[in-house]
């Protein structure tokens, strides 16, 4: 029951009298001081406080060693792109003349010449920008771009973006953009020669490949390092059908936003249980929304060879192409991203350099890149000298100076190749490749045969019969490195991924499902120059398996000058194939069960002597994870799509009539 007073009426009047006085005022007072300033026609309540921020600020940069310049270059389609040009400042600020040194890039171009805040250009070049100490000592205007999509540039991304044709149906690509870009540079920087050079790493070295598809005139010499080449036989995605799952981060975080903002999650600090919980990559790429990504759609759609990967394959466009401008192809012995790339254009373009004066290489003890940065060591392989700064200084610098410079005849001519040979730790100017030497050697291709008793032998007799045999278990894949396994860049956090590939294997070797077949204590160095090739019979119990292949350098149990490398197992030349495709790469068929069959496939380039003391050892599994996503080793359409009662146990016979052809260079041991 409620209860009504007097007094509470009155206040209860009170109060309404009051809200309606508040309505009246509240329609004739004057509106509020806004955050720049008053109403127009009103009084001022508060006072006017003006903003410390000037409307425009402009930087003082006359002590900058540098000008840099941010423009938007408009392409053909009228799409415009970010393109930023630094100009080194001449101290006598006397006209310039200096070529242009152009990076078109995804990984934003700003970021790429921003790496400090700096009066000084050297500073802000150093980091993740290609051969910042060329840069600054040449004298180059440095121009670095967003390509289409990506960061501060207009238009669609498109992964790798194929030529326009049959997989683009638009009339722009990468070399038209390259053409556009260098046609406006030529016309729209005074400070310039009129010369172009375009270098750049992985994604960025695949781009100056894209520049040599109906090159500009101005287009005076192409650096691709470490390019993409060929996403399926043996670069970023695919090793010989083998799916290198471990980018599914890499396409989450490169292609679903502009500028890389989503970011790929960790629920485990061991890679390897996280990709082995999720099943198969399909599933993990469900997991963590990389099936969002336009890009993931069209790579599993086409998991073989089929004409969506051969014509984007750039050795195969650039077969097909002219050889115009002198071309610098940089290749890491040791890279773990892009390791087929360089050697494959290099074999596609170098029969079409009939004058001798285009094609170039370099080898060099690298991992990824490792050739912008300090080449001294990898892990624990010390070189004795920095490899990188000779090669910048060397072989880089006198090339880039002698195609773009005005008075080339001041800088030497290159060797033809320059190639690192690791176990000597030398470096070889050799006429081409594969050569063992300057002159007075030859390639002579010969068995390595894995014979009985875990023992491998040069030469020699095969076995038919005899076989050594191990269990692949689905559920405990091989791991490509020692557990626990956590993928990325940051050493800080243990994270070294560069480098695997120079990581001690004699934790593989330990495993029951992995076979080792070693040679006797070498008395003579043995050289070897080219790709080994694998000549493996094999049988399987099931209808699908991966074969993993590893030629391994094995040092002596003792090593005085260096303990720690007493026994050590350093992989030369490694590779995966998957087994569905040992009729055809264009087709995946089961294996027949139980049958030797012959899988032949090659292993990256190698240029090394395995030295006096030491042994080649070679190792097989069929499991390289989670690098590579598991085979279930029983036959299904897609193994993107492949369920938990798909993966099964299967015994893997290698018999002793399998080998592996080592390009054995004669005249090593003399």
């Amino acid at each position: 029951m409620q209860f009504f007073s007097p007094i509470r009426c009155s206040l209860i009047s009170l109060a309404a009298a009051m809200l309606l006085a508040g309505l009246a005022h509240a329609q004739t007072a004057p509106a509020p001081a806004s955050a720049t300033g008053t109403a127009a026609g009103t009084a001022t309540l508060y006072p006017n406080y003006p903003s410390e921020t000037p409307a425009q600020f402009a930087p003082v940069t006359s002590s900058f060693n540098y000008i840099k310049r941010t423009v938007m270059v408009p392409m053909r389609d009228g799409t415009r792109l970010n393109t930023i040009i630094i100009i080194p400042r001449n101290p006598k600020d006397t006209p310039m003349h200096a070529p242009m040194l152009l990076t078109r890039t995804p990984y934003d171009a700003n970021g790429l010449v921003s790496h400090a805040d700096s009066s000084d250009l050297g500073t802000i070049l150093q980091g993740y920008d290609n051969a910042a100490d060329v840069i600054v000592e040449g004298g180059y205007i440095r121009v670095v771009q967003d390509v289409r999509g990506k960061y501060g540039s207009e238009g669609d991304y498109v992964m790798n973006r194929p030529l326009s044709g049959a997989l683009n149906p638009t009339p722009v690509d990468h070399s038209t953009d390259t053409w556009d870009t260098i046609e406006w540079l030529t016309k729209n920087v005074p400070e310039s020669n009129g010369k172009v050079g375009i270098i750049g790493i992985s994604y960025d070295g695949f781009l100056p490949l894209m520049a040599l598809v109906n090159p500009h005139p101005a287009l005076k010499v192409s650096v691709p390092m470490n390019p993409m080449v060929d996403g399926w036989m043996g670069d970023d995605w695919f090793h010989h059908g083998a799916f290198r799952q471990i980018n599914l981060s890499y396409m989450l975080e490169q292609v679903v936003t502009r500028r890389n903002d989503a970011k790929w999650f960790t629920s485990t600090y061991d890679d390897y249980d996280s990709f082995l919980r999720a099943g198969s990559a399909g599933e993990l790429a469900r997991q963590r929304g990389v099936t969002q990504s336009g890009f993931w759609t069209k790579l599993s759609a086409h998991p073989t060879y089929d004409s969506f990967w051969q014509q984007q394959a750039m050795d195969k466009i650039l077969a097909r192409q002219p050889v115009t401008v002198p071309t610098l192809l940089v290749h890491s012995l040791w890279d773990a991203e892009d390791i087929y790339g360089a050697i494959a254009v290099y074999k596609a373009i170098k029969p079409k350099d009939s004058a001798g004066d285009k094609v170039f290489l370099v080898m060099g003890p690298w991992s990824h890149g490792g050739g912008i940065g300090d080449g001294s060591k990898l892990g624990a392989i010390n070189f004795n000298s920095d490899t990188a700064l000779h090669f910048r200084q060397e072989i880089l610098r006198p090339f880039l100076d002698r195609y773009l410079k005005d008075a080339p005849a001041a800088a030497p001519q290159i060797a033809p190749v320059s190639a690192f040979e690791t176990g000597t730790n030398k470096w070889r100017s050799l006429p081409a490749w594969p050569l063992g030497c300057a002159s007075g050697c030859a390639i002579k291709p010969t068995p390595l045969r894995l014979s009985a008793d875990q023992k491998a032998v040069l030469g020699g007799a095969a076995n038919e019969r005899a076989y050594d045999e191990y269990i692949s278990d689905p559920a405990k894949p091989v791991p490509y490195r020692s557990r626990p396994l956590n993928y990325g860049y940051d050493e800080a956090k243990g994270q070294t991924w560069p480098r695997w590939l120079v990581d001690d294997q004699r934790e593989a070797s330990g495993r029951t499902d992995v076979l080792t077949f070693t040679t006797d204590v070498l008395s003579a160095p043995v050289k070897i120059a080219g790709e080994p090739i694998a000549n493996l019979v094999a049988s399987t119990t099931g209808t699908d398996a991966d074969w993993v292949v590893k030629v391994i350098d094995l040092y002596p149990d003792q090593v005085g000058r260096n303990p720690a490398m007493g026994g050590y197992q350093l992989m030369i030349s490694a590779d995966i194939f998957r087994g569905r495709y040992r009729e055809s790469y264009e087709t995946a068929k089961p294996i027949a069960a139980n049958k030797a069959l012959t899988y032949k496939f090659g292993l990256p380039t190698a240029n090394h002597v395995f030295l006096p003391g030491h042994r080649i050892m070679v190792q097989i599994q069929s499991s390289w994870f989670p690098l590579y996503d598991r085979n279930p080793q029983t036959f299904v359409p897609s193994i993107f799509e492949a369920r938990p009662g798909d993966y099964k146990k299967a015994t893997q016979r290698i018999y002793h009539s399998s080998f592996v052809e080592l390009p054995l260079v004669e005249a090593a041991a003399k």
